[in-house]
């Protein structure tokens, strides 16, 4: 039974951990799941946890979201667009 114990204590992240893993302050992390942004997470008796594997989706969820790191975003990928006439 130890060794269940130690798999699921390494799958979960309390909130200070949680966001040390991030690299961001508990602080930020704390009003982004007021604010419910940032990466899910949920109550386990009175703590704040997070997944492991949920942080690192999220993550990626970040990089594909940004145009920085997902050239199919990147506004000088694409054609420039016509400038409809003024109405006056």
């Amino acid at each position: 039974m130890p060794e269940l114990r130690g798999a699921s204590q390494n799958a979960f992240l309390t909130l200070p951990r949680a966001a040390e893993y991030l690299g961001i302050s508990p602080n930020t992390l704390y009003v982004w799941r007021h604010r419910r942004q940032g990466p899910p997470s949920f109550r386990m008796g009175r703590r704040v946890m997070y997944r492991i594997t949920a942080l690192d989706e999220w993550v990626c969820d970040q990089e594909r979201a940004d145009s920085r790191s997902n050239l199919a975003l990147d506004p000088l990928n694409r054609k420039p667009q016509r400038r409809s006439k003024a109405v006056k």
